[in-house]
């Protein structure tokens, strides 16, 4: 995890000259894509600060418009916004940027529980992460909150956002996706960062990935609406959404550091995920701390985390 996470032993082999093609709108607006996800509508934009920015913005102007599995995505992303408004900028078409409009709701029409919308950042991560694995041979991992990993370094990062609340209405969460694809070495924002191509993956063709990803993000978060937002619940013909996140999370088990507000430190065991994705610390003490993904600003593992 980010600096204390140990470096990848494998060989980095950058290709001489990057070809960094469009996305294939063709492939992304086809009929058959968007009816076998349920999207409802996607759309393709050449550069835009942040791919969430305008979904927040196009949610409170026109919420019509914009209904549950709306899609954005953008060639070039000039502001992009991690959490605590964290930025970064990568070059153009070297990267995925995504944001999906998420109007949570069962089969039947009834609102999820809005308690449960703090699984969704983990549910793209669970399907982020069979994409690099099926699409690009890439073997993944998450870091709560909102990270996932490729061997230790980071690829890609989540960021969910609440949308205002229009009058008398379920907030909508517009949630997004920054993945780096075809970054060289001295293009990354960190040094604990990565890229697809870096890590040797089987193809770094972003229409590829990005309609994988969406394939799968689509199934899981049908599946978990249909279950009421109950993490416990088996998950799109699988197990359940809380032990998908559990046996991927290389954060659990270790010893973590986690940085909250106002300048406080906790070190302790990170044991579980609770029923609403927090993740539980057991400190030197033996008391159980719940820290929520809103409250923490850094979470590393310590040293000792890697014994």
């Amino acid at each position: 995890m980010d600096a204390e996470q140990p470096a990848s032993s494998e060989p980095r082999t950058p290709r001489p000259e990057l070809d960094r093609p469009a996305l294939d709108r063709d492939a992304l607006l086809h009929a058959d894509l968007l009816s076998a996800t349920g999207i409802s509508r996607l759309d393709i934009v050449e550069s835009t600060g942040s791919t969430n920015a305008d979904l927040v913005r196009a949610v409170a102007v026109e919420p019509e418009k914009w209904t549950d599995l709306a899609v954005l995505t953008a060639e070039y992303q000039t502001a992009g916004r991690g959490r605590l408004d964290r930025q970064w900028e990568s070059p153009a078409r070297s990267a995925v940027s995504v944001s999906v409009v998420l109007r949570p709701v069962n089969a039947e029409g009834l609102p999820v529980p809005t308690q449960s919308y703090s699984w969704l950042s983990l549910l793209a991560a669970v399907a982020l992460r069979e994409a690099l694995l099926e699409t690009a041979g890439l073997p993944a991992d998450i870091k709560w909150p909102n990270d996932v990993l490729v061997r230790g370094k980071k690829i890609a990062g989540i960021l969910a956002q609440m949308t205002p609340l229009g009058a008398g209405s379920v907030p909508a969460v517009v949630l997004g996706v920054g993945l780096n694809v075809t970054l060289e070495e001295d293009e990354l924002p960190v040094p604990t960062a990565t890229s697809m191509l870096l890590e040797g993956a089987a193809t770094t063709d972003r229409t590829a990935i990005l309609k994988s990803y969406l394939s799968r993000f689509a199934a899981l978060y049908r599946s978990f609406c249909n279950a009421d937002g109950d993490p416990a619940a088996g998950l799109a013909g699988g197990t359940s959404l809380h032990k998908r996140v559990e046996a991927a999370m290389v954060t659990l088990g270790r010893e973590v550091r986690a940085h909250l507000p106002g300048d406080h430190e906790l070190v302790g065991h990170a044991s579980r995920l609770d029923e609403h994705g927090s993740l539980l610390v057991v400190d030197h003490g033996g008391r159980e701390h719940v820290v929520t993904a809103g409250d923490v600003v850094h979470l590393r593992a310590t040293e000792s985390g890697y014994a």
